[in-house]
């Protein structure tokens, strides 16, 4: 069966909600800032051991375009599975609410809601059958390390009898589809995949194919992660994964200075614990020479798929329709791609094959590229053998979004199918911010990487978005107008 999407939710270090993040995006703001101490559930113990600062979270507070953490993860969901008329007047406890809910999983309970409500999901109208025929897919690459860190600091002080009794439906990857399912009746599938940073683009390959096969009429697909805390950190830079800014090399137009925070105005000092020389939200450079390493990142994307005849009988606009899914694995290394994007390349064209799509059919790619050296040079030579001329002259546009959310593991994939999506919707590519000084080896000297400002290209009409992990797997999605 054909399958279109209806309905996008994003929560992202640039805010919460589509159209908030998505303008943010394009008009090249970035979420990635200095880290502060109370970033950091472990406060000063974990704070002082961190060797790299800089992140990406998603803004908290109970303005609009902020998380409400006491909404999506103390226990008061408002209009979410009620009439949907009057969000001040429909309240339903979340499911093992308070305690129970990790906030991986809160942020999947914000996107799904936004998602559910942009597909004009009325709760209080859909039938039983309807709801028996809606599941949710949504995965997490890492969970809740937090909850495992203090579990063992417990242990260590020989406490181990006071760990919460909701410690293991706090961490498992697959709470966060099981609350959504529950808290809008979703009685179909309901799926986890966690295939690291390539588990966003997993799930909603595999809700893809679950509505086209017939298992599902409507699939609440996508990615979650929140993990940023020390020992996640310490074990990402120990990996040499992650942008350190004290190591790059500084620009003259991007130094460290007192900047206003977007969300609240407070121009508070949001550079502390970094460099004199290198302004934080820079520290992401996809594709650039100098480039060195991940920013980490928090958030959730999630699109509610649907069989072409679900959409019609309800009446819903799809945004696009999602043509192909591919997937491959490296069998190369634990952490690192071929050299020549092997994988990569085999998924892409796996997806383009499955949608029969031609490769000069596709104006657009949501690239990977993460701002490692190895994987953005990778990924580039992978494209350059599927798209061959067309990317090496610029005539397929690429652009990698992570300088604008930081990378978002679990999350990364949904949320960049989701701007895949967006950008096919209203024919606009978000930029590859901070790519500066293009480096030949990930970044040809004729490819179209649309550095550093958004454009208009009047005559897209099919998108790709890629996601590669640890372990070797890659995952590619194609949309078409």
């Amino acid at each position: 069966r054909r399958v279109v999407v209806t309905g996008v939710g994003l929560a992202t270090p640039l805010g919460v909600g589509r159209d908030l993040v998505w303008d943010g995006l394009v008009a090249g703001r970035s979420g990635v800032r200095a880290l502060r101490r109370e970033d950091i559930a472990e406060g000063e113990r974990g704070w002082a051991q961190m060797t790299v600062r800089v992140g990406a979270r998603v803004p908290r507070g109970t303005r609009p375009g902020e998380f409400d953490e006491k909404r999506w993860c103390d226990g008061e969901l408002k209009g979410v599975a009620g009439s949907g008329s009057d969000e001040s007047t429909t309240i339903r406890p979340a499911v093992g609410g308070g305690p129970r809910i990790a906030p991986f999983t809160g942020l999947a309970l914000a996107a799904a809601a936004e998602a559910l409500a942009d597909a004009g999901w009325d709760a209080s109208r859909v039938t039983d059958e309807q709801r028996n025929r809606a599941g949710v897919a949504i995965g997490a690459g890492m969970g809740h390390v937090a909850d495992l860190v203090n579990a063992g600091a417990l242990l260590e002080r020989g406490k181990l009898r006071r760990v919460s009794p909701f410690f293991v439906p706090r961490i498992l990857v697959n709470m966060a589809a099981g609350h959504v399912s529950m808290a809008h009746g979703l009685r179909g599938p309901n799926h986890a995949a966690a295939t690291a940073c390539a588990t966003g683009a997993h799930a909603i390959g595999d809700a893809f194919r679950a509505v086209q096969r017939g298992d599902a009429d409507v699939m609440v697909a996508g990615g979650t992660e929140s993990c940023v805390d020390p020992v996640s950190y310490v074990g990402f830079a120990r990996a040499r994964a992650l942008a350190d800014p004290a190591a790059m090399t500084p620009r003259a137009s991007k130094t460290k200075k007192k900047d206003k925070d977007i969300y609240n105005g407070s121009g508070e000092d949001v550079t502390e614990g970094c460099t004199d020389d290198v302004d934080p939200s820079t520290a992401c450079r996809p594709f650039d020479a100098t480039r060195a390493g991940f920013v980490m990142g928090e958030g959730a994307g999630v699109l509610v798929l649907e069989s072409l005849e679900s959409a019609r009988r309800r009446g819903a606009i799809p945004y696009a329709e999602i043509r192909g899914y591919g997937q491959a694995s490296d069998a190369h290394h634990i952490t690192q791609p071929p050299s020549d994007g092997a994988g990569a390349s085999r998924a892409m064209r796996a997806a383009l094959e499955d949608g029969g799509v031609r490769p000069e059919d596709v104006g657009y790619v949501n690239a990977h590229a993460t701002g490692t050296v190895v994987g953005d040079a990778a990924e580039s030579r992978a494209l350059a053998t599927v798209f061959q001329e067309r990317y090496l002259r610029g005539e397929l546009s690429v652009s990698s979004t992570k300088g604008a959310t930081g990378h978002l593991l679990g999350a990364a994939g949904a949320v960049e199918a989701a701007f895949a999506v967006l950008a096919l919707s209203t024919k606009t590519l978000p930029p590859t911010l901070h790519l500066e000084t293009p480096c030949p080896n990930a970044a040809p000297a004729g490819a179209d990487l649309v550095p550093l400002i958004a454009r208009v290209k009047p005559g897209l009409r099919a998108a790709m978005t890629n996601s590669f992990g640890f372990g070797g797997t890659n995952a590619s999605l194609v949309f078409t107008s």
